[in-house]
């Protein structure tokens, strides 16, 4: 495991500091992204995306880190968007990417991006003029209904994003799923005994194409598991008329 993803709101906004007390000297030898958007606040925490607060809240990230991310997100930037106009949501969206694109520039991370949560509420923004993000997160993974993934792919096409990072491939840790539904032949034989926890996360790359997919766990088994499933190939045909399937019940 060569990458950690985490957000400022995290563990009740103690996330970076725990992170820099539990890794120390280790920290600098993992790619680490956060994501900023969320405040504390008394009823326990509001969504912002004030390009002062993002700002403030990048540069405190790298004093608890005690580095500076190589990558930072907006923390679910439609919540702050979906009670406002689409010329309005444009401006201040522009207005939180600027925020990003300067603290990029600034040294304060490398890259920056986008952690969308329901890529559907973005959908009324004119996006095509501004600042493109290096990286989108998105849902990724069986438990993705089509009209996300296809909101998805639209998203990254019309923004120009860079990489795409999938998240949540089990869905908020719903097991039961796994137990009536076997995604071991969306891989290519031989599975080599891989579980269908395993073959869901290795399918996740590909709902949609992903670099990567962050996952949460407190079980360094399950971890090493889930790496041991990197080297599993998947089949891409059977992802495809999957794809299509879903498509077809939409439409029917």
């Amino acid at each position: 495991m060569t990458a950690l993803d985490t957000a400022a709101a995290y563990l009740g906004f103690r996330s970076h500091a725990v992170l820099a007390e539990t890794a120390a000297d280790l920290l600098p030898k993992f790619t680490l992204s956060t994501k900023v958007g969320f405040f504390p606040n008394t009823g326990g925490a509001e969504h912002s995306l004030d390009p002062s607060r993002l700002r403030l809240a990048i540069e405190k990230a790298a004093r608890e880190l005690g580095r500076e991310p190589d990558t930072v997100l907006l923390h679910n930037p439609e919540r702050s968007l979906t009670s406002l106009s689409p010329d309005e949501g444009h401006a201040l969206l522009g207005s939180a990417c600027t925020a990003l694109v300067d603290a990029a520039r600034d040294g304060l991370c490398r890259a920056w991006g986008a952690a969308v949560w329901d890529t559907r509420l973005l959908g009324v923004i004119r996006l095509e003029d501004l600042p493109p993000p290096d990286v989108l997160m998105v849902r990724a993974g069986f438990l993705v209904g089509i009209e996300l993934l296809d909101s998805t792919t639209v998203l990254r096409n019309v923004w120009q994003a860079g990489e795409t990072w999938g998240m949540s491939p089990f869905g908020g840790g719903n097991g039961k799923v796994w137990e009536d539904f076997d995604p071991r032949p969306f891989l290519r034989t031989p599975h080599d005994g891989l579980s269908r926890a395993q073959a869901a996360f290795r399918t996740a790359f590909h709902l949609p194409s992903a670099a990567a997919v962050a996952v949460s766990t407190d079980n360094p088994g399950h971890l090493a598991q889930l790496v041991q499933a990197l080297g599993a190939k998947v089949d891409t045909t059977a992802v495809s008329q999957y794809l299509r399937a879903l498509h077809g019940h939409r439409q029917s």
